[in-house]
Order: C-alpha cells, then structure tokens, then sequence
C-alpha cells in the first residue's frame, strides 16, 4: 500500500511540474560536477590539524564543555587526548592530508581554488572530508555520516533528491517536513539535505540562500532556498587513493533520525497531494508543493529533528546523565576488562593473545579501553574522558589495574609506564559479560571509543585479509630470440617461461647432445657457431677473450644465457599455482623501507610498494599506529603516476623493525626489503 502510495505522490507531483512549467535551476556555479585539477597531498602539521578543527568546532558551533577547554591546558597526553582532542579526532582524524585543487564555475568558466583534507576512519580508506573555499569550510557526505547533528538536516522528497544529485539546487516549494524548520538554518549557513525515503541520510551539502528557519509556510513560495555545493555522487565524493571509487551511503543512521519519525511521515506522505491549478509556483528549481486540501495535513518534523539543531544525541547525553566520578571509574574498568576479553576471544591460539609486550601506557588505552567505551557521539566522548576518573590519567589508572594483578606494569627512564604483562586467565576477564558497544560505523567509534570492539584490541582490522597470507615470489625468465635454435634443439619452446634451474637443464641438454663438452676439461664448454653468435658478439673484450679461445666455463657460459634472457616474476598468494597466476615483465619488486631526519632532529620511517603483496596501505598505516603508539600518515609516493598511484605510509620514530614483523605477519619475506636508512652520517 505505501509504494502505491509513493508512486502516487511521485506522478501527482510530476504532473504538477509539467503544467506549472516547473523546471530545474541547474546551478551553473557549482564545482565538482566535474573532475578537479587536485594538486600532490601533503601530510597535516599536528598545529595545523589543530587550528583547523578548532575552526570547525567554531564555524559549527560544536559544543565543548568549559572542562573540555581546560583539558587544552592541562599537562600529560592522556588527558587531553580524551577531551577536545576526541572531538577533534572525530571531525578531522589525525591521519589527515590537505591539497590544493583548481576548477572552474560558470558560463564564463572563472576559476576557484581551495583546499581539500583528506582522512580516514580506522579500517576504512582515505577520502575527501572537508572542503575549504576561502575562510568557510564545508564537510563533505562522509564527514556527515561520522558526525550526525554537525549541520543543520532539511528534508525533501527522493524524486527531488535526484535532481539535486545532478548539480540542481533546492526550491523553496521542495523543502518537507516543516515548517519549523531547524533554527540554525539561517541565510549563509551550511545544511544537509536528504531525502524523504531516507529521511536519516544526509546526502547533499549546500549553503542556504534564504533564511529558511524563519519561513512560515512553504506552499506557493518562490525562489531558492539552498545552493548545492557537493552531493553523494560528485567527483569530491568518487576520489579515492589508488583509483577506488566511492563508498556508497549506509542503509540509516539512527542518530540523524527516528522510525518513529518514518511512520509519521509515511502516513502523511500518504495523504500529500499536489494542486494542479497552480500555474505560478516557482522561478525554476526543484519545486515540491505540499498538500493543499482539507484533509491533508502538512508534512511536520518528529520529535528528533524538533529544536535547534535537530541533534538526536542532545536528548540524553551522558553530560545529562550527569554520571557520577564512581560511575566514570566502573566505564574504564569495564572497558578495559571488555577489551582484554575480546583480545583472549579473538587470539586463543597465541600465548600473548595477539599483544607484543611490552606495551605503552598509550597503546593500552587506545586499543583494549577506548574501543571499548559506549560512546556513539562526539558529546559522549567528550563525557568520558580520563581526567574525568578518580584516577585523572592513563599512569594512574594502569598503576590501579596493577594493584588489582589484573597486569604487571613497570616504569620506565622518563616516567613512561609500560604493560609487561595481562592475565588473560583472571576470573573477572574469563567471566566477562559482554555489553553492547556501538556499531562500528557509528560516529564516536574511532578516537572518542566505542564500536571498535571486534579486533581493535590486536591493532589488526578484522577486514584486512592479507594478515596470515603465504607469499611466494618466483622469478622467471624469457630466452631471447637469438637463443631459439638452442631450445629448438632441445624440444622445447623459446617463447614459454623458465625457472634459472630450468635453463640450466635445458643447457646442458643441448650441450651434451651437440658433444660441446672439452676432451682436456669436463668443466669447459667448446663454443659452436650457434653459441658464439647468440651468446658472445664480440661487443666487449671478454667476449672477444672468449671468442679467441673458442672455449668457456660451463657455469659461466649457462650464467651468461640466464643473464641475457628478459627477466619477468610472479607473486603467488596462498594455494595458487604457477600456472593460475599471470607473470609480469621487469625484475620482481622489493618493498622499500626508509629512514630520515625530518624538522632537525625528528626521524620518520617510510613505507612503500606494498600494493603488489597484496597489503592495504591504509590498514597497514591503522596498525602501525597502534603498535608504535605513534602518528601515521598514507600519502601518493612522490614521483608515481597520477594513473596507478604508489602509495607511502610515514610513521613518526624509528619504526623499522616494527614495519618488518608488520610485514611477515603479511606473508612478506625480509628479504623482499630494502632498507635506506638516511639518518646515518655520510662516511667522510
């Protein structure tokens, strides 16, 4: 019944359009319908990433807490890494990488400029979060779907939604679900809009034209009421590293909407009929006139989206739960106890349990407390924070675990403390009842805590299948033209592929069929015509030595035929054959670690080329994150191609052995690296 209903809907409101000449205002300003020119990323200076997202904290009028303003100040990581930092994290991650890119708007083609960041979300890839055009900045879909209530959410039907998504802007006449509308959606701010049928998923981003909280009504009103700038399906939404193409929107979001409100809205939507008789209705645009008859009720916002902001989460946060120092303390030490007995769960087979020890303080709470928080919200992450604790940091909180014997920890030079060891086997962990954590695309999940519960705890992402892999690298080897009577002499084919071992038989086949073998030495081989023009030309003077001789040594001369042959390699992964997997030209690739001073004396440690073995940069970044307890960056290796981009992933401190296991955890023999290690001083 409500599809006929919606298709009722739809052909009334197509109808309406055509008699009242209502066509689309294409928007001939906007940018990125197509591809812009988008200039090499460049990691973000933590100062950088800092004043930006407090930026966007100030332009979107994100609430922080007078405590959380206070953690800026107050010293040690922990604290402050729980409090704005997690805010911060959640609107800008700390991975993030900013580029220029030019476009050009309008009939007369004026080119813009600006910057774009770039971030991802743990165990997702890279993609385009934030657009800055002069002094505003605006999100893009994916940041919207990360932080629910950051902008203002209007609403219109799916038949207008698409129009949008082609580069139209949003009629008054098209807005639903109001009025009122929500209060911040004044002239000159940044709105999300999404569509009826999907009434939780924001999937364009515009600027209001008009102050659109103030109207009264919307039936018979003219002009527009939001200017598209982005959409889900624009080239902004499609970048992606290494030629990926976007993520597609999920299914609901329930913190920007309700069912409740869905119901409702089928309901009215059942009774929305459109007015033929207007023949007046707008100046263009995507138009959509509410009912107009007796009956009709207009469409009206539910409870969630009713207020200021529409924020679903401010209804009950846990500031309004108000929780008590008590209540905070028993979150962390269930959250660490979670945390531990889903690192036993997840690694039963590994004596440690999938941990290296020792482990940082840092690396503790980032991966067996925070993904263990119920936190679903940037508020709520802001709620639950160390300082917060009757403890008021991480050294403190480890120090109580250690009095417990839930771990052994140890103080190291410098007042860092470390985790020797857990004891998996406590009754507490062994006898753990696991509460509901958040999804794990839920907005909060990642650096505020929650939803990262099913392997974060490792540092290993649950998706990335390259961990356990078997590798094989074998190196192949294509005779050259000349070398065919050779092979056509010993019933096998010039143009196939052959293993250094398989040249060598087929060597000495055609050696001891054509009696070449010296009468005085067994190990000397006696040059025929065949060998002397295809293997020595005379072109150097050791073939000219040899040529003079008319003899060489057998090794030397089965060396010289490998070595004249077009080298080509192939990668087997796990139970594939030869056979099954396609050889490729060039000598077989190495992955190539390096090592260099960056702002005086800070080493940084490089990674590149671990496409080919199947390995995902930006998993392997993820993980390397946690084990080193240190930033992580993935950017496109200077001097790749544009087309099939090489990409490199920089971990602050020197990580090289770290890089190594993280490697042969992935199948990859160490001897496939290269290390270049910069930081060494020039040998005078």
């Amino acid at each position: 019944m409500r599809e006929l209903l919606h298709q009722h809907y739809k052909t009334r409101y197509l109808f309406a359009c055509e008699e009242s000449h209502l066509i689309c205002a294409w928007d001939l300003g906007i940018m990125f319908k197509k591809k812009p020119n988008i200039k090499p990323l460049s990691p973000l200076r933590s100062s950088d990433r800092r004043r930006i997202a407090d930026q966007i904290i100030a332009q979107f009028d994100v609430k922080v807490s007078p405590e959380e303003e206070e953690g800026k100040l107050e010293n040690g990581p922990e604290n402050t890494a729980l409090g704005i930092g997690a805010i911060r994290n959640s609107l800008l991650p700390d991975n993030s990488l900013s580029a220029r890119f030019t476009t050009t708007v309008g009939k007369d083609l004026r080119q813009v400029s600006g910057t774009l960041y770039v971030g991802s979300y743990p165990y997702e890839e890279q993609r385009v979060l934030w657009i800055k055009l002069d002094d505003r900045i605006l999100p893009t879909v994916y940041t919207l779907w990360r932080n629910p209530g950051l902008t203002p959410l209007l609403h219109t039907p799916e038949i207008v939604m698409q129009k949008l998504k082609g580069g139209a802007d949003l009629m008054t006449p098209g807005l639903a679900r109001g009025p009122p509308f929500p209060a911040k959606a004044k002239k000159g701010s940044v709105v999300a809009i999404a569509s009826l049928e999907k009434p939780s998923i924001p999937l364009v981003v515009g600027v209001c034209e008009i102050d659109v909280a103030s109207l009264e009504r919307v039936a018979g009103a003219k002009g527009h009421a939001v200017g598209g700038e982005h959409w889900e399906g624009d080239e902004i939404w499609a970048w992606g590293q290494g030629g990926s193409s976007g993520r597609s929107a999920p299914e609901t979001l329930e913190e920007w909407d309700s069912n409740d409100g869905m119901k409702e809205l089928g309901e009215q939507l059942g009774k929305a009929v459109v007015d033929d008789s207007e023949d007046d209705q707008g100046e263009g645009g995507v138009p959509v006139d509410p009912a107009k008859s007796e009956d009709a009720k207009p469409l009206q916002r539910n409870d969630f989206v009713e207020g200021e902001d529409g924020r679903p989460y401010e209804e009950v946060t846990v500031e309004e739960m108000q929780l008590s120092t008590k209540e905070i303390d028993d979150i962390f030490w269930n959250a660490f106890l979670y945390g531990v007995h889903q690192t036993r769960k997840s690694n039963r087979s590994d004596p440690q349990h999938g941990l290296d020890f020792p482990v940082g303080q840092s690396a503790i709470i980032s991966n067996l407390v925070l993904p263990f928080l119920p936190i679903t919200t940037p508020s709520q992450a802001a709620a639950l924070q160390v300082k917060k604790t009757s403890w008021k940091s991480a050294k403190k909180f480890i120090k109580a675990l250690d009095k417990a014997r839930l771990l052994r920890s140890k103080d190291r030079d410098g007042g860092e403390c470390v985790v020797l060891d857990i004891d998996f086997e406590d009754p507490t962990v062994t006898g753990f009842a696991p509460y509901k954590l958040p999804k794990k695309d839920t907005t909060g999940a990642e650096s505020g805590g929650g939803g990262g519960g099913k392997a974060v705890t490792a540092g290993i992402n649950p998706s990335d299948n390259s961990i356990g892999q078997k590798l094989s690298k074998i190196d192949l080897y294509k005779p050259k033209e000349q070398l065919s009577p050779i092979f056509a002499a010993s019933n096998t084919s010039p143009h196939d592929l052959y293993l250094p071992s398989e040249l060598r038989a087929i060597m000495i086949s055609y050696i001891d069929s054509e009696n070449l073998v010296s009468g005085t030495n067994k190990r000397l081989v006696n040059l025929n015509p065949i060998l002397a023009n295809a293997v020595f030309d005379g072109s150097t003077p050791l073939d000219k030595e040899v040529l003079a001789k008319g003899n060489v040594p057998r090794d030397a001369l089965i060396d010289r035929i490998v070595k004249s042959c077009s080298p080509y390699w192939v990668l087997l992964r796990n139970d594939e054959t030869r056979g099954e997997a396609k050889a490729k030209a060039g000598h077989s690739p190495r992955i190539t670690i390096t090592l260099e001073t960056r702002s005086g004396n800070k080493t940084a440690t490089k990674i590149s080329g671990v496409e080919v073995f199947h390995i995902h940069p930006q998993s392997l970044a993820d993980e390397l994150q946690k084990t080193c307890a240190s930033s992580t960056s993935v950017g496109q290796l200077a001097g790749s191609s544009p087309k099939k981009p090489v990409m490199e992933v920089m971990v602050q401190g020197p990580q090289k052995e770290a890089m190594v296991k993280a490697l042969e955890k992935r199948g990859v023999n160490r001897h496939w690296v290269e290390v270049n290690d910069k930081t060494k001083g020039k040998k005078k």
